[in-house]
């Protein structure tokens, strides 16, 4: 089954960072938050891999094209100039990188890559600033389960700030420090969609999340799988140092490999 990043937005909330490189290339702990993502699915065996391409897709290309180089030892024989790759550390994935525009709306990146797929298809869907902890082999089987066209991952956000619990004299009794949020469901990506989803795309200005998955929803077409685990999206700068503080202190809920 194929996975399809969506990965051609601006990131203009993280224009420090995005003035020189895609969204989906922020650094994790010295890696892209892009790979990251893939590293989760390809934890549970899925391999297989669409990149939607949009603002700045050169720089993805370009690291995907020299992703061996970077991930091995090399001998090179100078004067033949024969290069060898040595202990490769590289994945075994299969990385299709799709220029699908630079105006491209969320849904109108899947419109462009629908020649890519055939009646009967199951196909994923994530977007390229969201990691999770999320076990993709129970999402693929509860979508099968249901029998619908589409399935979101329906996740609780992080709290912006620490929570208190205090009793009337003011006496902390409870502190966290951003906490999962206990209330209230939010569209986390990590869709499952069958080939005749891509039936309610109208072009590249489509927005995945309007007409599209409302539509799927008002016909009873689109079923919420419930992740109350980890999940935290990278809109910030903010965001980027929690996850990278995250990273670093070794405990990374995401990490799955």
């Amino acid at each position: 089954m194929k996975t399809i990043i969506l990965a051609g937005g601006l990131g203009t909330r993280l224009s420090e960072e995005t003035t020189l490189r895609p969204k989906p290339m922020v650094e994790i702990g010295g890696m892209p938050i892009l790979w990251h993502i893939m590293k989760t699915y390809s934890a549970y065996g899925y391999n297989d891999f669409i990149v939607a391409l949009g603002y700045k897709g050169d720089v993805i290309k370009e690291f995907f094209l020299n992703y061996k180089l970077h991930k091995s030892d090399m001998v090179i024989d100078l004067l033949s100039g024969n290069t060898k790759f040595e202990n490769d550390l590289s994945e075994n994935w299969t990385v299709r990188l799709n220029d699908t525009g630079a105006g491209s709306m969320t849904g109108g990146r899947l419109f462009n890559l629908k020649h890519l797929f055939k009646p009967g298809d199951t196909f994923m869907v994530t977007y390229g600033d969201g990691v999770a902890d999320i076990d993709i082999n129970k999402l693929v089987a509860f979508h099968k389960s249901h029998g619908k066209l589409a399935t979101l991952s329906a996740v609780r956000p992080p709290a912006r700030f620490g929570s208190i619990l205090a009793d009337n004299a003011g006496h902390i009794l409870e502190f966290k420090e951003k906490p999962q949020i206990g209330e209230g469901w939010i569209n986390g990506g990590y869709f499952v969609f069958n080939y005749e989803v891509l039936n309610y795309l109208d072009g590249e200005q489509t927005i995945l999340e309007r007409e599209p998955l409302e539509k799927l929803a008002s016909e009873n077409q689109l079923v919420a799988y419930e992740h109350d685990g980890f999940w935290h999206c990278m809109d910030t700068i903010r965001d980027k140092d929690n996850l990278n503080e995250i990273w670093a202190s070794g405990k990374a809920p995401w990490k799955k490999w």
